[in-house]
């Protein structure tokens, strides 16, 4: 690593040291600004813009821990390195109590103090490379910045900001593609926890024989391959969130541990008898029927009510077409970032086609359709050409193309309304059957029954 550049504030009231010293880092290419006491130290670090701080002890005046002391209240963020001739145990353990990056007894090595402040330097890069990184997250993931203006999505907005702050359990209901752990990152990341983690088990990816050790982790021997023990999701989500991905596919011998888990907040680790005890907020997230499956006996009814306390249903996208041009120039400008491209553009025409669409893989499909035409495209103007033949003509094999439309028009919400409500009568209330009645899935039969305030 090069310290080309660093500005290292010295401190040393012993004259003979600090020369020393001084010639030694500038000739490691330090700039160096030597005090020799704390308070000009102070003054010069003040007005200076220093990286690195190296101060001794024992000083006329402000000695070097309550130099630490309000060094720290200046900038947190610079790494002090104390160093002093008279070293003790219990002079060791103040200073880094009081945030000292490390602790030198004179004398020392020559090049011990640079290979000292390298390493603080790297400390230094790497607690603004998370800040940074932290503040993208928080950004990325800032309600104002989900993409939707569909009344639909904004409702779903509005219901996590005010869920987000609290540790309620959240049942993010949608179709693949439709961005449920997006959902479930934004309100980690608006929550109380968000300096914790957050920790992702996809249920469907994990099969059944080891879903119970990957949830509750396990001890040594446990099972065969048991070769260490093991933390399960649920302990390595301590403080934060675990997001539990289509847990509908969680089979169903599983289910009574799991709701014992979310109802006592305590693990049982396969192989032991102590129980953990955790502090987990819980959202999960399927784009399953889960009251179908409690009809049909495949999904516990107590744990889907212990799940379901708050409900977040998210709309396909063929149902807030609206947002589909706002998607899409957002994927496109990620794209031009990506890919150094920054004059890539839309045809309207090819907008056109793109909001035509259903979508059936939803905001996921999009992106990558997106994606396709910008890498196989050779102008930066995406045009109609460059669009998938299967979406070119989706539009024109549609079902009920064949409707015609009435001289005076029609009253479109007024029919949709007198057809949910015939399909629903006609099927006795079953939910289930009337969104098939109307070539609807029921997630999206109870999102336009919600929408029109149907019951």
């Amino acid at each position: 690593m090069t310290s080309t550049g660093l500005k290292v504030l010295l401190v040393d009231d012993d004259a003979s040291f600090r020369r020393v010293q001084e010639y030694q880092l500038s000739q490691a290419g330090y700039r160096v600004t030597a005090c020799a006491d704390g308070a000009e130290a102070l003054d010069a670090f003040r007005s200076g813009g220093h990286d690195l701080v190296v101060t001794d002890i024992r000083m006329p005046g402000i000695d070097g821990l309550e130099l630490l002391t309000r060094l720290k209240a200046v900038s947190a963020e610079t790494p002090v390195v104390v160093v002093t001739g008279h070293g003790t145990i219990e002079t060791a353990v103040e200073a880094m109590k009081q945030g000292a990056f490390d602790f030198l007894t004179k004398p020392f090595p020559g090049d011990r103090l640079r290979l000292t402040l390298e390493r603080a330097d790297e400390f230094r890069s790497l607690r603004r490379e998370i800040r940074e990184l932290r503040r993208a997250v928080e950004s990325r993931f800032a309600f104002e910045n989900l993409i939707g203006s569909a009344p639909a999505m904004k409702g779903l907005f509005e219901a996590m900001e005010l869920v987000a702050p609290t540790s309620s359990i959240v049942l993010v209901n949608g179709e693949t593609g439709t961005g449920k752990e997006l959902v479930a990152r934004a309100i980690h990341h608006n929550s109380l926890r968000k300096d914790r983690p957050f920790v992702t088990l996809n249920c469907g990816a994990i099969p059944a024989t080891l879903m119970e050790a990957e949830l509750f982790g396990h001890s040594k021997g446990a099972f065969t391959g048991a070769e260490q023990a093991r933390k399960g999701k649920f302990e390595a989500a301590d403080g934060g969130t675990l997001f539990l991905d289509e847990i509908g596919e969680v089979p169903l011998e599983l289910q009574p541990k799991l709701l014992r888990v979310l109802e006592s907040g305590s693990v049982d680790r396969l192989g032991e008898d102590a129980p953990v005890q955790v502090d987990v907020r819980i959202v999960a997230a399927t784009h399953r029927d889960l009251p179908g499956m409690v009809d049909e006996g495949s999904f516990r009814r107590d744990l889907f009510y212990r799940l379901s306390v708050v409900p977040l249903l998210i709309p396909p996208l063929r149902e807030r077409r609206q947002d589909i041009p706002l998607l899409a120039a957002h994927f496109l400008g990620r794209m031009a970032r990506r890919t150094d491209r920054p004059g890539l553009e839309f045809d309207p025409a090819t907008l056109d086609i793109l909001e035509s669409y259903d979508w059936p893989g939803n905001v996921r499909e999009l992106e990558n359709v997106i994606e396709r035409m910008v890498v196989l495209g050779r102008s930066d103007r995406l045009t109609p050409d460059g669009v998938p033949a299967g979406i070119r003509s989706a539009g024109t094999d549609k079902d009920g193309a064949g409707f015609g439309l009435p001289p005076g028009g029609i009253n479109l919400e007024a029919l949709e309304i007198d057809l949910i409500r015939q399909a629903l009568e006609r099927e006795g209330g079953n939910q289930t059957r009337a969104a098939k009645a109307l070539g609807l899935t029921r997630n999206t039969l109870l999102y336009r029954m919600q929408k029109y305030g149907l019951r």
